[in-house]
């Protein structure tokens, strides 16, 4: 059978790790490594994740503050798994996520899939599309970090390890790979959920709009590309959210 290795990014996380946690131990597929990143917690995430007795959880701990990008970077550095996925230490997932993307993923190399938030009372399920190449990418910012799942049986962990950049490292990766003229293939149904409001880079606009620009500037397309996929990012992130 072939091994799903789960990176977690652990920093402060107390209120959400348990669920989080639990979301994926409680997985429908069970040949699972479990890989937890402390990130020189300063709350008593360590000592939450610590007295989990499952045998298939492995406990990095750092004895600095190196970011979230570095700590997955850890992560994937002792993934033993065929697949490699990452989630956020305040998501959770379907408990058949996994499952669902094992039976998906067959010879593709990068794949990944809807995602659900909760915004003032109402639920708000984001569709994907079936498939998207680096192109398509710079224009729409729609793989979300906790969907995603690698074939490291066709990629290699250089291709996946994240630029050690202040914001947006996860999309500057998705762009690496797809550059090597590969696809991602989306499955378009919810396998992943987040809280809006609670993710200090991602829920201000402001903050999100500015980590746009920022890596797309990255990929030195030239000014006229740059600020044409900037206005499709913004049009399409608009879309996401109606």
């Amino acid at each position: 059978m072939k091994k799903v290795s789960v990176i977690i990014p652990v920093y402060n996380s107390s209120k959400h790790i348990i669920e989080c946690l639990d979301s994926v131990i409680k997985q429908t597929f069970k040949n699972l490594e479990i890989i937890l990143v402390d990130d020189n917690s300063t709350d008593n995430s360590l000592d939450i994740i610590k007295s989990y007795k499952d045998k298939r959880i492995k406990i990095i701990e750092l004895k600095e503050n190196v970011g979230a990008a570095r700590s997955r970077n850890k992560g994937v550095e002792v993934a033993t798994g065929d697949y490699i996925c990452f989630i956020d230490s305040d998501d959770f997932w379907k408990l058949n996520k996994i499952e669902k993307q094992v039976r998906f993923i067959n010879n593709k190399e990068f794949i990944y899939a809807g995602y659900s938030y909760y915004k003032k009372g109402r639920t708000h399920n984001v569709k994907v599309p079936k498939q998207i190449n680096y192109n398509e990418s710079l224009k729409n910012t729609t793989i979300f970090t906790s969907t995603v799942m690698f074939n490291m049986n066709k990629l290699t962990k250089e291709d996946i390890y994240m630029p050690d950049i202040k914001r947006g490292q996860d999309q500057a990766t998705w762009w690496k790979v797809l550059k090597k003229g590969i696809n991602a293939y989306g499955i378009d149904e919810v396998l992943a959920f987040y809280r809006v409001g609670e993710k200090s880079l991602s829920s201000n606009k402001l903050k999100a709009l500015k980590r746009t620009w920022y890596i797309l500037k990255r990929e030195e397309l030239g000014r006229t590309k740059t600020l044409y996929c900037y206005m499709c990012y913004i049009k399409n992130a608009i879309k996401r959210r109606l």
